[in-house]
């Protein structure tokens, strides 16, 4: 399509073309609606030799993007400028509804749902008739000895699709939870192998707590359930036996100065405490000497009294008073002054 010039009249004819448009829109929208919904003329492109299309906006709503479209015709010599054809086409940048797809291509794995049907396509290429070879071996085993079947049973080319399928999906080795999973389905005690030609590599998961129980997994898929998984009891950290908080600030603070008094002691303290060493000092050597007294064969037996104990603490004895005169004793009493 090229923007022409020649001829001039069917180019010129712009408003020829807005009143059929509008005319075409009032079928639909109403007269009053009709004149504003065509908008401003946006170009002319010839079609054919002879006849030249003119586009206008679509200004009514929900048609963003959208170009009323008038072809016009005739034009040459003193023929008249006629109207061909309007219709509203979409722009580059329209709003459109999905290309059409045939009903049968529209299904998709989980739209079929209770009491619904879904009878396979003729000549499916997926399933071949029961009595055909159909490469599995599994199959022809059975086939062979009872020597009967299905009607039907996948093909070579079903199985393939399947597996494909199975492997690309949410239980192939390529998922997330696989690549994350300690072990793979293939080593778990919870994995039952699948019968025939696909038991090498698919198989069905039995484990009640895992995320694929009861779906075909393949023996690359693996989850957190793996009956090999054991729990690691001890802490992934170590700490250290004795943990030191070096964030506490210790202040140190000096003992306090012994308190010094200017006061001095008294005569009588001074004295008393030599005079008490003195007597006892006396009291311990009386007791050695009467106790080396006792000792000899001849020794008379001693009171136990004046057997000193040297552990018991001793006590202060009573300070002699001296003999008022030079006869006088230690055992006389003193004589009274009358």
């Amino acid at each position: 399509m090229n923007t022409v010039d020649p001829p001039a009249r069917l180019v010129d004819a712009v408003a020829l073309a807005r009143a059929a448009a509008v005319e075409d829109a009032a079928t639909d929208l109403g007269a009053d609606l009709a004149a504003t919904a065509v908008g401003e003329h946006l170009e002319a492109v010839e079609e054919d030799p002879g006849a030249v299309t003119h586009y206008f906006a679509a200004t009514q709503g929900g048609y963003r993007g959208w170009r009323w479209s008038v072809t016009l015709g005739g034009g040459r010599g003193d023929a008249p400028v006629t109207v061909s054809e309007v219709v509203l086409l979409p722009g580059s940048d329209a709003l459109v509804a999905p290309a059409w797809v045939p009903w049968e291509e529209r299904i998709r794995p989980g739209d079929l749902g209770v009491g619904d049907l879904l009878p396979p396509q003729e000549g499916d290429q997926r399933l071949v008739p029961a009595y055909v070879e159909s490469d599995d071996p599994a199959v022809e085993e059975v086939a062979t000895e009872i020597g009967l079947g299905r009607a039907t049973v996948l093909s070579r080319v079903g199985r393939e699709e399947a597996a494909q399928r199975w492997h690309d999906g949410p239980h192939g080795p390529g998922a997330d939870m696989a690549r994350a999973a300690p072990g793979h389905c293939g080593t778990c005690g919870f994995f039952l192998s699948l019968a025939g030609s696909l038991r090498g590599a698919f198989g069905v998961c039995g484990n009640e707590y895992a995320p694929a129980d009861g779906s075909v997994v393949e023996v690359g898929f693996g989850c957190g359930a793996h009956s090999d998984v054991h729990v690691d009891t001890t802490s992934p950290v170590t700490v250290a036996e004795l943990v030191y908080d070096d964030g506490v600030d210790i202040e140190h603070h000096e003992p306090p100065a012994p308190v010094v008094t200017d006061t001095a002691p008294t005569e009588a303290e001074a004295t008393a405490p030599a005079e008490v060493a003195d007597t006892e000092v006396a009291d311990t050597e009386v007791a050695d000497t009467e106790v080396a007294d006792t000792e000899g064969p001849d020794a008379e037996p001693v009171a136990a009294a004046a057997v000193v104990d040297e552990s018991a603490p001793a006590e202060a004895a009573p300070t002699e008073q001296p003999s008022e005169g030079p006869q006088g004793s230690a055992d006389q009493e003193p004589v009274e002054n009358g």
